[in-house]
């Protein structure tokens, strides 16, 4: 026997005003109606953040005693890691805005969740090439090391560039000294070169060099003295395979633009701010110490451009106050309420489903459509 439905002839313009209305209101609530979710590794951010703050205060403590002046005009902050503008002991010349943002200590946070992108867990080892152009990105990056448990196998490039660690009584070194002996950090590194061009000190002064030279000693670092920028890559590489042993290196981070460890100016750029896990095209004809890690299949967590790791992970990028720890969306961040959004979308289907398909939309309007001029009828279906 064959059964009777009834369907509209056509759909008229009302109906999908109607289900256009209710389409809309349903973005509109799926977009205002957001929720706040915390980001993974939401603890281990925020003790790297914390352990970041700590050894910030120690470092400004450290100057003060030492009778290093803190400038209110380029150190607005008071946090003790911006340099000099220019001293015996500048390899380069830098930007004063970035060392400035550079002091965030939630940027230990953003080396965590870069670390733990790249799997990076509990005992694992990280090389490290650390630069005293930004002792401020050092400090994140031993943070978040220590704050997950891992270990770092550390070296060092020891000339600051302009605003960086440039002071000649007190560079990156003795920094990392003072961070140990105040408990901070467990860890130092375990070489240390001059630094600036072809990790040489290439340019600096006699004296200058000499400075560096005597910084390195007293640091206890084994000092890589080189010949070249390909003898100072080789014998960074020599260094962390002799520390690892039979141990994998599980990453490798950079910290700004040391030769040895990014090669020439073009292979900084060539390399992505953040995380990457494998050489970027055209990078092998750039040495460097980044690039022989990237084609070992080991990430490289490259920390430069500061300014766009910042806006990504949603930082405060104002050089006049210290950040709180936990503010940024690399710990929270506003998502969409997926129940909301999926309890719409079946709204939203429902409707079509009962004013196009169904005659339940007719019933609900046809109070309105009697009235109506020239109104047909519902057709007989079979």
């Amino acid at each position: 026997m064959k059964r009777i439905y009834w369907r509209p002839p056509s759909v008229s313009r009302a109906v999908l005003l109607l289900i256009a209305t209710i389409a809309v209101a349903a973005v509109v609530l799926v977009e205002t109606m957001g929720v706040e979710r915390q980001q993974p590794w939401y603890a281990e951010k925020i003790a790297a953040a914390r352990l970041a703050l700590r050894a910030t205060e120690a470092i400004r403590v450290e100057k003060q005693r030492r009778g290093l002046r803190l400038d209110p005009e380029t150190d607005p902050a008071g946090t003790g890691l911006i340099g000099e503008p220019v001293t015996s002991v500048t390899s380069n010349t830098g930007n004063l805005l970035a060392k400035q943002r550079s002091t965030n200590p939630n940027f230990a946070a953003v080396v965590v969740h870069y670390l733990r992108r790249a799997n990076v867990a509990k005992g694992d080892l990280v090389a490290v090439g650390l630069s005293g152009s930004f002792p401020a990105l050092n400090i994140a990056t031993y943070a978040a090391i220590e704050a997950i448990e891992a270990e770092p196998i550390a070296i060092s490039s020891v000339s600051g560039s302009e605003w960086g660690a440039n002071h000649p009584e007190y560079l990156w070194v003795d920094m990392e000294r003072t961070l140990v002996e105040a408990g901070v950090f467990r860890h130092r590194s375990v070489a240390a070169s001059r630094g600036g061009i072809d990790d040489r000190g290439v340019g600096m002064s006699k004296e200058g060099r000499a400075l560096v030279d005597d910084a390195i000693v007293r640091s206890g670092a084994e000092r890589l003295d080189t010949k070249s920028l390909a003898d100072a890559i080789e014998r960074r590489m020599q260094v962390y395979a002799a520390r690892a042993g039979d141990r994998p290196v599980r990453a490798y981070v950079n910290v700004g633009g040391g030769s040895a460890s990014v090669g020439t100016h073009v292979g900084k750029k060539q390399f992505k701010p953040g995380l990457n896990r494998e050489p970027p095209p055209g990078a092998r004809l750039m040495d460097s110490v980044m690039l022989r890690f990237a084609e070992r299949d080991v990430p490289v967590i490259h920390l430069t451009n500061i300014e766009e790791l910042a806006k990504r992970h949603g930082l405060d990028v104002r050089p006049e106050t210290t950040s709180p720890v936990g503010t940024g969306k690399v710990y929270v961040q506003e998502e969409y309420n997926r129940w909301l959004a999926g309890v719409s979308v079946l709204v939203v289907l429902g409707a079509m489903l009962a004013f196009i398909r169904l005659d339940v939309g007719l019933r609900i309007l046809r109070g309105a459509s009697r009235s109506g001029a020239g109104s047909r009828q519902p057709q007989q279906m079979v």
